[in-house]
């Protein structure tokens, strides 16, 4: 962390601010691992009047592997300002970049502001992790219903999509037909 050489000014604003804030709701939706979490939008929507009426404003700057935010007293020009590592789950790859901006954005304004976001498990994505597929068997309570979704003219994608199928289990869907 990095400040002006006083931050007695936009300490109190930051204390005026984080008693008129609240909490930041949790609308966005996560279907990979059926979690909610404060979107950036969402974030950015809830803190925008506040800071302006509390004489602060931030920017956010990605730089290489890093995204540094800085928080700035408009009145004083006081600033505080701390550096996020970005781990990016695939490397040269745009969508995997803006997904690590976009949550190291959202903790960035998180930490520096002290929101009260709760707990937010949307940055698997940006590590680069994949939930586990169950595994589909005959023995599975839901076989059934695959078999069935099979029999009236479904796709095997829209199993395998959802479940892991064994080769073997596969070749008994095909023949549901």
């Amino acid at each position: 962390m990095n400040k002006s050489e006083s931050i007695k000014n936009i300490g109190l604003a930051l204390c005026k601010f984080q008693a008129t804030i609240g909490k930041v709701s949790k609308e966005a939706n996560n279907p990979f691992f059926k979690s909610k979490y404060a979107s950036l939008a969402n974030i950015l929507d809830t803190i925008q009047k506040p800071l302006s009426d509390c004489g602060l404003a931030f920017a956010q700057l990605p730089d290489d592997d890093a995204l540094t935010t800085i928080l700035i007293h408009s009145e004083s020009g006081e600033w505080i300002e701390a550096s996020y590592k970005m781990p990016v789950a695939k490397a040269n790859d745009p969508q995997a970049m803006g997904s690590a901006i976009t949550y190291a954005r959202r903790y960035a304004l998180g930490a520096i502001l002290g929101l009260n976001i709760d707990d937010d498990d949307d940055g698997e994505k940006a590590m680069g992790r994949t939930p586990q597929k169950e595994t589909l068997t005959p023995k599975h309570p839901n076989w059934s219903k695959a078999v069935e979704h099979i029999t009236r003219g479904g796709k095997i994608s829209d199993i395998t999509n959802k479940y892991h199928v064994s080769e073997v289990d596969y070749k008994l869907l095909s023949t549901a037909k």
